[in-house]
């Protein structure tokens, strides 16, 4: 691992040392203090795709507090990247049914399925292929909770917004299909086993 100092993250990850958790009530005060960093995404505690009331006047601490009532539930939320004992990413994956409805085409009769709708990977980890491991662990993660369909709403790389939903290119070289658009920039696109 390149040496760093003053606890610093490394400048290009060393992949054999970054541990994955599930976000449990064990593991949250790891993805509590990931939130909390300066750049963090603690202006929505990843509660955007979550069922909410009055979304769009919450104030960021009560998106904490319901965030953590789910993870206090045992509703599963993602899972959180680690090295040395350091949270430095994250991933929202979780049962569909889970979330508000992500697209228009989307068949709330349908089971087994999870989505993928966001990452979380610091200024500094950016672009040393820690969202990459992040999908490829979200996947993992998904099929052995007993996912049949992974269904994510990733953007083209030049895309002005939705950045943090991931891009498609990522998924399409894990073998996702795209099954259509929602929006005029989110592609759904599924992987099943």
């Amino acid at each position: 691992m390149p040496r760093r100092s003053n606890g610093s993250l490394p400048e290009k990850l060393e992949f054999t040392e970054i541990r994955f958790a599930e976000v449990t009530q064990s593991t949250r005060a790891d993805f509590e203090n990931l939130f909390e960093e300066p750049g963090a995404p603690k202006y929505c505690w990843c509660m955007a795709w979550r069922h909410l009331d009055r979304r769009e006047h919450v104030e960021n601490d009560e998106k904490k507090r319901a965030v953590m009532a789910l993870i206090d539930a045992g509703t599963p939320v993602g899972i959180v990247a680690q090295i040395d004992g350091r949270t430095v990413g994250w991933c929202s994956v979780a049962p569909r049914e889970t979330y508000r409805k992500l697209s228009r085409q989307q068949d709330d009769h349908e089971t087994g399925i999870w989505s993928i709708v966001c990452f979380f990977v610091p200024g500094a980890l950016r672009g040393g292929g820690l969202a990459s491991a992040l999908l490829d662990a979200a996947i993992d993660h998904a099929f052995t909770k007993g996912a049949r369909t992974i269904e994510a709403y990733p953007v083209d790389q030049a895309s002005p917004s939705y950045s943090f939903m991931g891009f498609r290119d990522m998924f399409v070289a894990r073998g996702f299909r795209e099954i259509g658009m929602t929006g005029s920039r989110r592609h759904v696109m599924r992987l099943e086993r």
